[in-house]
This record gives C-alpha cells, sequence and structure tokens, in this order.
C-alpha cells in the first residue's frame, strides 16, 4: 500500500458553473481555470500520482495545452486511473476535503462521493467527502476561491 496527498486551489471568477467532486454545486458562478476548475478532483488526481511516484497534475496536464481547456476534470481522473493501473496499483481509500467559505458543499457531498468512486472504480464507502471553512481567515475564508485536500491510499490490482 501506498499514500498520497494532493492540494489544490482556484480564484473564484471563471465562467459558471463551480464543478466540485464531478458535480453542478453553484450555476452562477465559476472558478478560474484551465480545465473546469474541479478542485477536489485536482486534489483527488495530485494525491493518486504522488501516491504512485508519477509526478504531479501539472506534468500529465499542462495548463498550456490546448487539449485540457475547458476539460472536464473527471476525465483526468479517469485517464490518471489508467496510468495507475497500467503500473499494477489502484485506489484503495480516498479523502477529501473541500475549503470554502461560501460554496454550499453539504447537499452534495453523497452525489460527489458517487461520482468519484464510479470513476476510481471502487465502492462508495472507500471514498469519503468533507467541508470546511476557514472561519473567515485568509483569502479563502474572505470568499476569494475554494480548495481542496486529498489524501489516498493506493494498493496492487
Amino acid at each position: 500500500m501506498r499514500v498520497g496527498f494532493g492540494l489544490d486551489a482556484h480564484r473564484l471568477g471563471g465562467d459558471p458553473p463551480i464543478v466540485l467532486g464531478g458535480i453542478v454545486v453553484d450555476d452562477t458562478r465559476g472558478l478560474e481555470a484551465t480545465s473546469d476548475g474541479d478542485v477536489a478532483v485536482h486534489a483527488l488526481v495530485d494525491a493518486l500520482l504522488g501516491a504512485a511516484a508519477l509526478g504531479d497534475l501539472g506534468q500529465h496536464f499542462p495548463s498550456s495545452d490546448p487539449r485540457w481547456h475547458g476539460a472536464a476534470s473527471l476525465e483526468l481522473l479517469a485517464h490518471t486511473v489508467g496510468l495507475l493501473a497500467d503500473r499494477g496499483w489502484r485506489a484503495g481509500n480516498v479523502d477529501v476535503t473541500i475549503v470554502a467559505q461560501s460554496v454550499r458543499v453539504g447537499p452534495h457531498r453523497e452525489a460527489m462521493a458517487a461520482r468519484l468512486a464510479e470513476v476510481l472504480g471502487v465502492d462508495v464507502g472507500a471514498v469519503s467527502v468533507k467541508a470546511t471553512t476557514t472561519d473567515g481567515l485568509g483569502a479563502l475564508g474572505r470568499g476569494e476561491g475554494v480548495a481542496a485536500h486529498a489524501v489516498v491510499t493506493i494498493v496492487p490490482i
């Protein structure tokens, strides 16, 4: 078994909608990003790549590559699942924490976990999605953006 950690953040202000964990959570605001800006999936992809010692999000999906402009982040996750499988690994447990002051995650938590589990090819019971705020501290606390942390285990296939 191996463990990986990922972190991603994006500033509010892009075109709507805000997508987190593959689910539209706000259709009136957006995040500035090359892809759909799904910080939960980006953190998860970085955690998976790190656990497998395969580099990071920017190496595999550079913002300079037009293929990723406007891409659904679940496509990046599916591609990453394939990279891990090619090397004999699959996701074990997934724990994602979304940090947002004004974006409501709670009503979408179960749908996010189900969507992530589906793409990862794991039971939904192996995927945790949580949310927190910074209680008004810092840029995230001022509602300037959204961030996510992810911790994963990967196990041999």
